[in-house]
C-alpha cells in the first residue's frame, strides 16, 4: 500500500486527506448503521419508519438529518411518494454500493480484532 507522508508544516485537518474525507462524510455515530440496514436490505427500498425501528436508539430528528446527509453526498437516494400519509422509500445509490465493499472489510477487520480477545465494547 502506497500510504502518503502526513504533511510536517500545516494541519492536517486543513489538507485534503482522503481519510478524513471519508470520515466526514460517513464518521457520525448513526451513519454507519443506517447505511448498514439499507444495504442489509438488498436492493430493495426501506421506509422511514423502518429505518427508525431497526437503527435502536436513534432520534427522530438524528435519522431525518443523517438521512439528508447521506442523501446530500450522494450515498442514499430518497423517494417520497405522495400518498396519505406520505410514503418515503431509502435505498443505496450506485456511489452508496461502492463503499459496502469497504464498510464489509472494516467489519471483518474488527470482528477479527474482537475475537483475539480485545475489548468487545466501545467507549
Amino acid at each position: 500500500m502506497g500510504k502518503k507522508p502526513l504533511p510536517e508544516d500545516e494541519n492536517i485537518y486543513d489538507t485534503l486527506c482522503p481519510i478524513l474525507y471519508a470520515m466526514k462524510v460517513i464518521g457520525q455515530k448513526w451513519k454507519l448503521p443506517i447505511l448498514w440496514y439499507i444495504a442489509d436490505a438488498e436492493g430493495q427500498t426501506l421506509r422511514y419508519k423502518e429505518l427508525e425501528r431497526r437503527v435502536v436508539g436513534i432520534t427522530a430528528t438524528m435519522l431525518t438529518k443523517c438521512l439528508k446527509e447521506l442523501e446530500t453526498d450522494n450515498l442514499i437516494h430518497r423517494e417520497q411518494y405522495s400518498t396519505i400519509p406520505p410514503t418515503v422509500e431509502y435505498s443505496l445509490t450506485e456511489r452508496g454500493r461502492t463503499l459496502i465493499p469497504a464498510l464489509e472489510s472494516v467489519y471483518q477487520w474488527a470482528e477479527g480484532q474482537m475475537k483475539g480477545g480485545k475489548p468487545d465494547t466501545l467507549t
